[in-house]
């Protein structure tokens, strides 16, 4: 997933909120709705998230350095989580807290029209929004559904914005329901009713947010994909018989990790061995250009070791999936 197509679904989030944000705040200021002023919070947390998505990806982009050898790709990953939390203690808990305030104490919605107008504008900048995400995100989605799309890609900015956005459109139409009843019947509760409902929306977003990006902090392997290209670009037949077993790891959203045993022929010369090492691994990066960082260790493929199968003391975590004996 590339930076560039992120950050243009973040921008264009970006102002779409903070224009949705200062109109929220006005028309709670004419009409004292607790569901325009969560709303409101709720566009400012947002925007906050978007700067945070925006400083995440330009520290994602320093050199290496030695004390941090493997870069700073991690960092568009820790951003996200910090998104998560944002969006649970500054917009979820606020807004369940406003609208418990206003079915405790309920009062009439003033002016209606002013909060019914900004959130009917506020559906059609989010939904430009939305549709900007829905865009970026079909390029690199494939075959994937949505659900799978959010779940295993690798670059934060896109779900998060997707989630967001929707998010943002579901609280919107239960803002209107919540300030569409209390005008009907004359009972300010239901906007308060309102309001706890779009907490519980925008938790409910960041407990997802935060499931997804602490997978991503721990450290993710690659896809099935590109497992299988990278096994089929190092194994040349001739030299390289096999791959005995292998560990991939993302340093970030387009960095990957490569350490491979390989197996090799028993009467190989020293300069053969080298030379079949430099070969595949320049074939890996050709089959997947985001392998950065690539060990391949030489081995001898013994029959008798494979039949024992892989041993789950050999590496932290237990067996690995990829192996295949040695």
């Amino acid at each position: 997933m590339s930076a560039s197509g992120g950050t243009k679904a973040i921008v264009a989030a970006l102002g779409a909120n903070l224009a949705i944000a200062a109109s929220k705040f006005v028309a709670f200021a004419f009409s004292g709705s607790s569901s325009m002023l969560a709303e409101g919070v709720h566009s400012l947390a947002d925007s906050g998230n978007q700067f945070l998505l925006l400083i995440g990806g330009k520290k994602a982009q320093r050199e290496a350095t030695p004390q941090h050898p493997f870069g700073y790709g991690r960092e568009r990953f820790i951003y996200a989580f910090l998104v998560s939390i944002v969006l649970f203690s500054i917009g979820g808990m606020f807004a369940i807290y406003e609208g418990y305030e206003k079915i405790s104490h309920p009062h009439a919605v003033e002016n209606w029209y002013w909060p019914v107008g900004v959130l009917v504008f506020a559906v059609i900048a989010e939904g430009f929004s939305f549709r900007t995400a829905i865009k970026e995100s079909d390029a690199l989605r494939g075959k994937l559904s949505w659900g799978q799309f959010i779940r295993h890609a690798k670059a934060p900015e896109l779900p998060v914005v997707l989630l967001e956005d929707f998010g943002a459109l579901i609280g919107l139409v239960l803002a209107l329901l919540g300030v569409g009843l209390a005008v009907a019947t004359g009972d300010g509760v239901w906007d308060g009713v309102g309001t706890v409902c779009i907490g519980v929306l925008l938790v409910c977003i960041a407990l997802v947010l935060a499931a997804e990006t602490k997978s991503l902090l721990l450290g993710e392997a690659a896809g099935t994909e590109e497992v299988k290209k990278i096994e089929t670009a190092i194994v040349d037949g001739d030299t390289v018989t096999g791959v005995i077993h292998m560990r991939t790891l993302h340093l970030g959203p387009e960095e990957l990790l490569i350490a491979a045993k390989i197996a090799v022929q028993h009467d190989d010369t020293a300069t053969e061995v080298a030379n079949a090492i430099n070969a595949a691994e320049a074939r890996v990066r050709a089959a997947v250009p985001i392998a950065r960082v690539i060990y391949l260790e030489p081995d001898i493929y013994s029959e008798a070791e494979a039949a024992k199968g892989p041993d789950p003391e050999a590496t932290p975590g237990g067996p690995n999936p990829h192996a295949v004996g040695h």
